[in-house]
Formats: structure tokens, C-alpha cells, sequence
């Protein structure tokens, strides 16, 4: 034994010896050869690339670097975290397993059970709790009384002005009481905004909920007005019914005549009514009022004049430009988009006696339609005292121009020799009533006078009458171009008779008695052959030339009103509705029912068996030719008929 440790420690020992000789030269039989220039020498000199370091002995030590320190950091709180997981799962275990029993101390000490870990409503903490306290008081309630009353317009506008009053006798005393300046401006900036009940923003707004309230009011009458069609028409044999709708009235206009009515040519439910007299002894102030569909209750503008108004027209092109004729011969242009108030609007125009004013009654006005290359718009009267006037609209004034003077006679002479009648010539002028340009030619009209006759005159030849129709007796209320056929036009008298004209021929083509005066007469703007008018008696007659029945008998005989006379009539452009003024100031709207408004595809579609394209249709074009063939085939019939008699 002594002897091998003696043989250990002698090999423990060993000889170390160093040398000088790199061990690693030459072991490499070609090592790489490196030049560098030598600037001084301009030579290339070798370097030799032999590795001088030579490892001769490497062995483990215990110092550790400071990377080292930072890993074994780490380590430790691997080794701690893992400990801690064993513990929780130790804690956990024992924690299900409450009955098992630990074996050593030394777990015991390490696991210590956790009270629910995850269950969050075991281990809620207990808070204390303040007490509640209710504090009750016995009180009286409040005094309350029951209050009701019938609120009339007249009140609410009574209401309204005190109101205003006290507004203004409020700021009278805060100026009074201010002295300083600042507190004045500040009363000045706030005078417009306090006066909020003649604001433009609250008058639109009332406006919008008057209308409002008066459609779901009358609602049964706005959905006959949308919706109605008389099932009855197809048994009534062609005949037809009127249906009454609204009845627009106003207090102010009472009593006084509806001389006048005008669709409006841009809103088709906005339409102006004329007020005056016809009677010399009832005269008085006139008055013009603008109604819509939407509003029956209160008129959507007001214009009063000094005298009665005779007439009125909307311009075609500038619907707010509104033109009408008076009583004592002034003609007037309004502005319907000036504010309307409690004072008087002025007319923008006015005619006086240095301008032209005429010196009778103007009876009728009507705008030019077509331009003519004229910059100033103008616009045709006629009056009793037998002129047709052009009056312009200048910059300052109206200008007037007499288009023809109504003579009582031809000026190609009458009776023998062509010698003038010396009682006309005497008499002066024929009254002129009415009047009517072509549709087609602009340059052509027709002028009824207060004798019976009628005049086809022309704008560009104004030395003497085209052509003299007599055919009435009495007075000629009305003439009016067909809307289609450029040679055709109806005239109403107090003769108690409407008839039907071709204007190339002196003899009326068809004549049609209602058994009394005739107010107004007017062509339906949907069909060439279908006409309405209105009698003194109160009675609405319709015609249809094209009625299989009989073209001379009325589809439509209806009573409107009772002990008044209907003066007017028109329908509107669009719908099936039709106006009629009185003389006691009411206008009554009617609504057409589907036998009275029958068009060209109607007529077409009952008489042919295959049907018809009803594309074709909606072309205004091929519209209006098939309704001029229409009218043309009637004429012809008619002529052929008289012929017959006349033969």
C-alpha cells in the first residue's frame, strides 16, 4: 500500500520545460506568405503568418466572470419558482384531500392550504355595513285647480297683440330708465330679436301647420280629391257627375262678385280670384286674393284696389308677375312675392290717364306668351270704350300702344254704296268684352263686343277687321280659342246660348241653349271636343262633341248653388278639377268624374277591339294630332249634315 502511494505521488509530478522554438513552424508545408509595400524601399516585404500562441496545458478553475453571476441569478429563480410550484400543487392537493394525513414534518411545515384560491365568493370579505335611517315628514300637497276654455281665432289674435304690447311698453321704460350707451345698444341689438310674432320664420312655420290642421280636418274631402272615381259612370250611360270639394271664402269679400279667376301657370294648386261688381250701382273697393288647394281657409295672398276688379292673369313665364283690370279703367302688374301685411301693397305698375288709361271698364288682360324679340314684357287689355291696348312694362312706367279701335261698322262699309250707318258713326265705338289670341298665331284674335258681334282682328294688320261673326243677340261674355285645333273657338252670351265657331266661316257650326244667361265658358286642357260652362241660374253644364249619344246634349247638368248666379270658370291644367265663382264671393272647387274627363286613349281603347299601344300615347305629338282629327272629324260631319238641310 505504501508503495503505491509513493507511486502516486511521483506521478503527480511532472516535468514541465519551455522552449523558445514555435512548436507550430513548420508543420504546415505551405504556410501563407503575406507582403506588405514598403514606401521608403519600394520593395514588397514577406511576412510570415505563423500562429505564435501555443496552448501547452488548460484546466477548470472556480472564478466565475460576471455573465456567469447574471446566469446563475437566473437559475436561482427557475429553482425558486419551481419550488413554489410544487408547493402550490402540494397545497392544492392536501387542500382537496383535507383527510389525508402527512407523514413527515417537513411537509407539513411546507404546505400550507390555501383557503379556496379560485373561489372568489368563499373568500369575500365582510364589510361593515352603515345602518339605514328613514326620516319621514308629513307635508300638505300642493294647491291644484281644474281650468278649461274654448279658445276662437279672434282671441288668439287678441292674446297675440297684448302680448306685443307689453313687449314694447317694456322696453319704452328700460330705455327710459337706462342712461349709459352700452345699455342702449344692447336694446337696440335685442328690439329685432324680440318681436319674434312678426318674424318671416314664424309666419312660414304657422302657415305649414294651418295647412296641416286643415288637411286632417277635412281629410275625407282630401282623399275624394286624390282618390274618388264615381263607379256609377258605368251605368249612367256616357253621362257624368261633378263631385264638390272645398268652397274658399273670406269674410272680407262678402258680398262682393268673383269676376275673375287665374290658375297659376308654375304651382297648379295656387290660383288668384278677381272681386268686384258688375252692377254700376253696387261699386266699391275690389280685391284680389291667392288661394291654394293645400289651404281653403285663408288665402295665401291679398291685394286690395281702389275699384272693383274685372279681370286678372298670371304671366306664363314669370308666375309671380300677376296682371288685372279695374273697374274705372286702370290697368295694374302686381308682385306676389312682396310681404304680405296689414298695409295696403302697392301695384310695381299702375296705367293713369297720361299714360293711356282707358276710360270704361277693362274687361279682360291677357300676357303675351311669345317674346317676339321684344326685351320688355307686355300684355293685352280690351275695354268698353272699344280699344285693344299693348301695354309695356318700361323701367319707370307703362307704356301703351292701341292695337285696334272696335268700330261699330266694317271698315269696308256697309249698305249700299258702301255709305257708313250715320247712328253708328254717332254712337262712337263698339264696347269691347272679351278677347282671345290663337294658340298657333299669336298675331290673330278675336274681340266679342257688347252688340252680339264678333271681330277676328290681328296684331300685324290693325286697319280693319278680318272677318265679322253674327250669330248672338245680346252681349258676348266669353271667347276662347280650342286648345288643339287652330281654327275652332267656342263664345258664350247673355242669349242664353254657347256656339261653336269655325273661323273660316260666318255661320256659327254648332249653337247649344241652356235656357239662360251664360256666365263663362272654357275648353278642357286634356280633350279637343270637351268643353263646360256656367249659367246665371247656378247650373254647371259639361259637353263632350264627341258623345255617341248626342253631341248637341250636356254629359253633365248640376246644380252648384242656389239663389246665386255663377259668373266664372276654368279648370285646372293638370287635374281633374274645375273652379266656379258666384256673386256673393264664393269660389267652389269640383272634381270630374271619369266619364267627364275622358281622353283620346279612352275614346280609342272603347272603340277598338285589339286595344291600343298606350306608349303612343305619351307623346304630346301623336296627343294632339289624334285629338285634331278628332275635332276635324266632327266638324266635317256636322257640315255635311247642314247641307243636307240647308239643301
Amino acid at each position: 500500500m505504501a508503495a503505491k502511494a509513493e507511486a502516486g505521488k511521483e506521478a503527480q509530478h511532472i516535468t514541465r520545460l519551455i522552449k523558445a522554438v514555435n512548436p507550430n513552424h513548420g508543420k504546415d508545408p505551405t504556410p501563407p506568405v503575406v507582403f506588405h509595400h514598403k514606401k521608403e524601399l519600394r520593395t514588397y516585404k514577406p511576412e510570415a503568418t505563423i500562429d505564435h500562441c501555443v496552448f501547452h496545458f488548460s484546466t477548470d478553475g472556480n472564478m466565475m466572470e460576471a455573465d456567469e453571476s447574471k446566469n446563475q441569478k437566473a437559475k436561482d429563480q427557475r429553482m425558486e419558482r419551481e419550488a413554489r410550484k410544487t408547493q402550490l400543487e402540494l397545497a392544492e392537493a392536501a387542500e382537496s384531500n383535507p383527510s389525508q394525513q402527512m407523514d413527515t414534518k417537513e411537509i407539513k411545515d411546507l404546505v400550507r392550504i390555501l383557503k379556496n384560491q379560485f373561489n372568489y365568493c368563499d373568500r369575500a370579505s365582510q364589510t361593515f355595513n352603515n345602518p339605514m335611517r328613514e326620516r319621514q315628514i308629513l307635508t300638505d300637497p300642493p294647491p291644484s285647480i281644474t281650468f278649461s276654455n274654448t279658445a276662437t281665432q279672434w282671441e288668439i289674435y287678441d292674446a297675440y297683440v297684448e302680448s306685443e304690447e307689453k313687449q314694447k311698453a317694456a322696453q319704452r321704460t328700460t330705455k327710459a330708465k337706462s342712461t349709459k350707451e352700452g345699455d342702449k345698444k344692447e336694446l337696440q341689438a335685442s328690439e329685432p330679436n324680440e318681436d319674434i310674432l312678426a318674424s318671416q320664420a314664424l309666419l312660414t312655420a304657422l302657415k305649414i301647420m294651418e295647412r296641416m290642421v286643415n288637411q286632417n280636418s277635412f281629410n275625407d274631402i282630401t282623399d275624394d280629391y286624390k282618390y274618388w272615381q264615381d263607379a256609377a259612370d258605368r251605368f249612367n250611360g256616357g253621362r257624368g257627375t261633378l263631385l264638390p270639394l272645398w268652397t274658399f271664402n273670406e269674410q272680407r269679400v262678402k258680398g262682393k262678385t268673383v269676376t275673375g279667376i287665374c290658375w297659376n301657370t308654375k304651382y297648379v294648386d295656387l290660383f288668384a280670384v278677381g272681386y268686384g261688381s258688375y252692377e254700376f250701382l253696387r261699386q266699391g273697393s275690389g280685391m284680389i286674393q291667392c288661394f291654394t288647394l293645400k289651404n281653403h281657409s285663408y288665402p295665401e295672398y291679398r291685394f286690395s284696389t281702389e275699384t272693383g276688379v274685372m279681370c286678372l292673369d298670371f304671366h306664363p313665364k314669370y308666375s309671380f308677375l300677376l296682371a288685372c283690370g279695374l273697374y274705372d279703367g286702370t290697368v295694374e302688374v302686381f308682385d306676389v312675392r312682396q310681404k304680405n301685411s296689414d298695409k295696403k301693397i302697392k301695384p310695381i305698375y299702375k296705367s293713369t290717364v297720361k299714360t293711356g288709361k282707358h276710360t270704361d271698364p277693362v274687361w279682360q288682360v291677357y300676357w303675351q306668351r311669345s317674346d317676339n324679340g321684344s326685351k320688355n314684357l307686355n300684355f293685352f287689355s280690351v275695354s268698353s270704350d272699344g280699344r285693344v291696348t299693348n301695354w309695356t312694362l318700361s323701367k319707370n312706367e307703362l307704356q301703351y300702344n292701341n292695337v285696334i279701335e272696335l268700330k261699330p261698322n266694317d271698315s269696308e262699309g256697309s249698305g249700299e254704296g258702301g255709305k257708313e250707318d250715320l247712328d253708328a258713326t254717332l254712337a262712337g265705338l263698339s264696347g269691347g268684352t272679351c278677347f282671345d289670341f290663337n294658340k298657333f298665331d299669336e298675331n290673330l284674335f278675336i274681340v266679342g263686343t257688347e252688340e252680339g258681334k264678333i271681330k277676328k282682328c290681328s296684331k300685324a294688320y290693325s286697319a280693319q277687321y278680318l272677318e265679322t261673326y253674327e250669330g248672338h243677340y245680346m252681349a258676348v261674355y266669353t271667347v276662347c280659342w280650342n286648345h288643339f285645333h287652330k281654327g275652332v273657338f267656342l263664345s258664350a252670351s247673355a242669349d242664353w246660348t254657347v256656339k261653336l265657331w269655325v273661323h273660316t266661316s260666318k255661320r256659327p257650326l254648332i249653337s247649344f241653349d241652356v235656357g239662360s244667361s251664360v256666365g263663362d265658358v272654357a275648353w278642357a286642357p286634356y280633350s279637343s271636343t270637351v268643353f263646360a260652362a256656367v249659367t246665371s241660374d247656378g247650373r254647371v253644364y259639361v259637353y263632350d262633341l264627341d258623345n255617341n249619344n248626342s253631341k248637341y246634349e250636356a254629359i253633365c247638368d248640376q246644380p252648384v248653388v242656389k239663389r246665386a248666379k255663377l259668373t266664372k270658370i276654368t279648370f285646372n291644367p293638370r287635374d281633374p278639377i274645375i273652379l266656379v265663382g258666384d256673386n256673393r264671393g264664393n269660389v267652389a272647387a269640383l272634381k270630374l268624374s271619369p266619364n267627364l274627363r275622358r281622353t283620346v286613349y279612352d275614346s280609342d281603347l272603347a272603340k277598338s277591339e285589339k286595344g291600343v299601344d298606350k306608349a303612343l300615347y305619351d307623346d304630346p305629338v301623336f296627343v294632339h294630332k289624334k285629338e285634331v282629327e278628332k275635332l276635324d272629324k266632327i266638324i266635317n260631319i256636322t257640315l255635311k249634315d247642314r247641307e243636307l238641310l240647308d239643301g
